[in-house]
């Protein structure tokens, strides 16, 4: 299986405050478990490393500005961003149009040469005749054959381009569309993760949110590398207008740890940003199902721990309820300790799992057709006992919640076609 020496973990030993009740109340048990998630989830990062740490932080609604200035020294031809140069080759083709191709071919994470003819990774090598001022728009993923509709929809390998030196499970740009970043409105620093169910409706965990007032913090989706802005789509953002948590949550032991977070404005859907489905009412994944979580989370847990520039995706399989309490019980958290329900688990391969800085993101698995490539969310990050160890993690349960989603969204008025599979 995949080691993470840098990214990701997303999952949840991150982040949190305290766990499971045991079925008898026992003082060392409480200790133990204090001890393990005594942490502060509300902090804001104060990231050295890299990724949201040192977050690119443009005003709001700013778009980049591109120049071409950067004639490369070290080959006949100027460094642009990679949607600013025809993928076609030579000097004989025609131009092409918008619309008129699939993409921009590959693009090398780790450019796999000590010294690259352009800086940064993407941005390629154009000859003048092949240069644009404005970006060049591939097929929209819409309008390609077959393509399936609705929510759920994964861009496998990613739009645009496809990646290559992706050595730390890097997702491609816009490869799961759903996935958000929940940014702290002071310094733009990422504390979270989360989905959209609803152009407007965020689904994320309740202690990413608890307590937080809703000027304090933003939300970003359709963000990939958070280190820059070359991406030819840009990020949106939008502010919080109402956050609603589960009214079951239990802060001891994070269970039913289910909110939304309501924007003020709907994001704009697009090839990069999208909905992903929810599963019914307590249908669970079956055991072993092969699912992913993805997110800027740190690599390891605490302060040595480094977040993610670029979105990592985590292959994770799903664990049954029963052999996780059983794992879960041969950790610190001892023999008594009992899993709530409203969780479920995946993992438990050594050096591939979600970390501090992911609580919050979805675990999606795939459903339907293979040749659909459609997910739904069936879970969230919440917790779990360090990082990259051999103990599954746990994850929010979203089929215990489905009803009381349903609930909120009807009341709120936004209804619950965007996230049902039709």
């Amino acid at each position: 299986m995949f080691r993470w020496p840098f990214v990701l973990s997303i999952v949840a030993t991150v982040l949190l405050h305290t766990h499971a009740k045991p079925q008898q109340p026992n003082p060392d048990l409480d200790k133990t478990i204090k001890d393990i998630f005594a942490q502060n989830p509300s902090a804001p990062v104060q990231g050295t490393g890299t990724g949201f740490g040192k977050i690119v932080t443009p005003e709001p609604g700013m778009q980049p500005q591109m120049e071409f200035s950067s004639t490369s020294g070290k080959a006949p031809c100027n460094c642009v961003p990679y949607h600013m140069c025809d993928p076609t080759t030579g000097s004989e083709t025609t131009p092409v149009e918008d619309g008129e191709f699939d993409g921009f071919g590959l693009i090398d994470l780790r450019f796999n040469d000590d010294d690259p003819v352009c800086e940064h990774f993407l941005d390629v090598c154009c000859g003048t005749q092949n240069q644009h001022r404005g970006s060049l728009t591939p097929k929209p993923q819409e309008e390609r054959p077959n393509r399936p509709k609705g929510c759920g929809i994964r861009n496998v390998g990613g739009i645009d381009f496809n990646i290559t030196g992706a050595v730390d499970n890097e997702a491609g740009f816009g490869e799961f569309p759903w996935t958000v970043a929940l940014l702290h409105a002071s310094n733009y620093s990422y504390f979270c993760g989360g989905s959209l169910i609803h152009p407007q409706v965020v689904l994320t965990a309740v202690h990413c949110v608890v307590g937080r007032a809703e000027s304090s913090f933003l939300v970003r989706a359709g963000e990939w590398d958070s280190q820059t802005m070359k991406e030819r789509l840009p990020y949106q953002e939008r502010n919080v207008q109402r956050i609603v948590t589960h009214p079951k949550f239990n802060s001891r032991n994070v269970a039913n740890n289910f909110a939304l977070v309501v924007l003020t404005q709907a994001f704009v859907l697009a090839d990069h940003i999208n909905v992903v489905c929810l599963p019914q009412q307590n249908a669970a994944p079956l055991a072993k199902a092969q699912c992913f979580a993805n997110g800027w989370g740190k690599d390891v847990f605490g302060e040595a721990g480094r977040f993610s520039a670029i979105m990592k995706r985590v292959p994770l399989p799903i664990v049954d309820f029963g052999s996780c309490q059983t794992r879960l019980r041969s950790t610190r958290l001892g023999p008594k300790f009992v899993l709530d329900r409203s969780f479920l688990c995946a993992g438990g391969v050594r050096g591939v799992d979600t970390c501090q800085g992911d609580g919050g993101a979805p675990l999606v698995c795939p459903i339907g057709l293979p040749a659909e490539n459609r997910y739904e969310q069936d879970g969230i990050v919440s917790w779990g006992i360090g990082c990259n160890d051999d103990v599954p993690a746990a994850y929010a349960s979203v089929a215990t919640a489905r009803d009381w989603i349903d609930q909120q969204m009807l009341s709120l008025g936004f209804g619950t076609t965007s996230y049902s599979v039709a």
